[in-house]
């Protein structure tokens, strides 16, 4: 009989006597180091760990950037800073919180489409680069710059009419609402030039969640050549060519870690011909999830093991309102368990089949659904891997009126 799919192992944080261990802290000592239940615990040795990673694994040339909206934690993004060469925001709240942490504005670029011109005019002043998303931005940008008196660093986010096979998210192919359409660029280059703005570049982001090292080696030689071809109208050499991110990390059973070492190699040939046909481009890798998602964890406590019909029901006070994403509700199609465990009894066999639920008044309020976990009491901690990227801040705190969560690094 064929075995049924089963998660990645979750071997990233270490267990002591029956204890997850965040950073060394065990579960029970954090929570009380908290204060409170639900919390999300993000792991600094993880972090470093896995940037340190990556440095070791990327070519030389290419630069690493943190896009923060995989999570905007204050403590978490000012920790990124140091790790990272640069920071992508994608409003001007998020702005705020990268200059904050003390990031470099010339490494700083701002993406999004629908930029406010109040927005741009933040861009402008702080110095970044501003990663263009549409004509009516292109228009906005001379005029903020003559009235600051500064230039507009601008880049042009290229819509490309190919997509990032196997992605969660497709953002780049087809009709969409990011970037501009490749084939309007050509004449836009131009305008550009007459215009005065400060040309840097090139963004290109084709998707995202992708576990397939070749979708995405195709999409960054894609990105590439694309990228190559437009520059012969640009206003001025190309300095940036940002190619995106699109790494993900293993949320679900059946699910393997992606192989990086294709991608560096991929990585490696590009660099080398940037280095003869853009030479004065860096290259670009903008990654969220895939620096951070792995380091988190969100814990909540179990307040009633209630049984209905022979179904176990573990009644906890976290949920939906605090992780969307593991409920389901945050763009999966047919709802998957995230990889859960009973963080206070990792020793024990998982023996019970039981749903983790939480006390909004809504079926969808559920972290996991008939899962193998081992039996579990009242006060016991719950945790949900993988879950340093959109977790808090992409989560409808405010429904139902039940309390937030907190967020320690740990």
């Amino acid at each position: 009989m064929t075995q049924p799919p089963v998660h990645a192992p979750m071997s990233q944080f270490a267990v002591r006597d029956g204890e997850l261990l965040v950073n060394g802290w065990p579960l029970r000592r954090l929570a009380e180091r908290v204060g409170a239940t639900p919390f999300y615990a993000y792991d600094r040795g993880l972090l470093r760990a896995r940037a340190a990673e990556l440095r070791a694994a990327l070519p030389a040339a290419v630069k690493l950037h943190y896009a923060m909206k995989a999570n905007p934690m204050p403590a978490l993004v000012a920790l990124m800073a140091q790790l990272v060469d640069g920071i992508d925001v994608a409003s001007a709240g998020e702005l705020r919180v990268a200059l904050d942490a003390d990031a470099d504005p010339r490494e700083i670029s701002f993406a999004g489409p629908g930029k406010r011109e109040a927005e741009l005019r933040q861009a402008v002043a702080a110095g970044v680069l501003v990663n263009v998303e549409s004509e009516r931005e292109l228009a906005l940008l001379p005029g903020i710059a003559q009235s600051l008196g500064l230039p507009a660093r601008v880049a042009l986010r290229v819509n490309p009419d190919y997509e990032l096979k196997g992605s969660g998210m497709r953002m780049g192919g087809g009709s969409k609402p990011f970037g501009i359409d490749a084939e309007r660029l050509p004449a836009l280059l131009g305008t550009l030039g007459r215009e005065g703005l400060a040309f840097e570049g090139f963004h290109l982001f084709a998707g995202s969640q992708n576990l397939k090292a070749e979708a995405i080696c195709e999409a960054q030689r894609l990105s590439y050549e694309l990228a190559l071809r437009l520059s012969a109208h640009a206003p001025a050499p190309v300095r940036c060519l940002n190619l995106g991110g699109g790494f993900g990390i293993p949320y679900f059973p059946g699910e393997q870690r992606l192989a990086l070492g294709p991608i560096a190699e991929n990585l490696q040939r590009l660099a080398e011909r940037a280095a003869r046909e853009l030479p004065q481009a860096a290259l670009v890798l903008e990654l969220g999830r895939y620096l951070v998602g792995e380091a988190g964890v969100y814990v909540a406590r179990v307040l009633e093991c209630k049984v209905s019909r022979e179904q176990v029901f573990l009644v906890t006070d976290g949920g939906l309102h605090h992780h969307l994403a593991a409920s389901g509700n945050f763009g999966q199609v047919l709802r998957k368990n995230y990889p859960v465990a009973i963080g206070t009894r990792m020793d024990a066999p998982a023996v019970e089949s039981a749903s983790v639920v939480g006390p909004l008044c809504t079926p969808l309020d559920l972290l996991a659904e008939r899962m193998a976990l081992a039996e579990a009491g009242e006060g016991d901690l719950v945790v949900v891997f993988q879950s340093g990227a959109y977790g808090a801040s992409a989560s409808p705190q405010g429904f139902l009126s039940h309390p937030g969560c907190l967020e320690v690094l740990v």
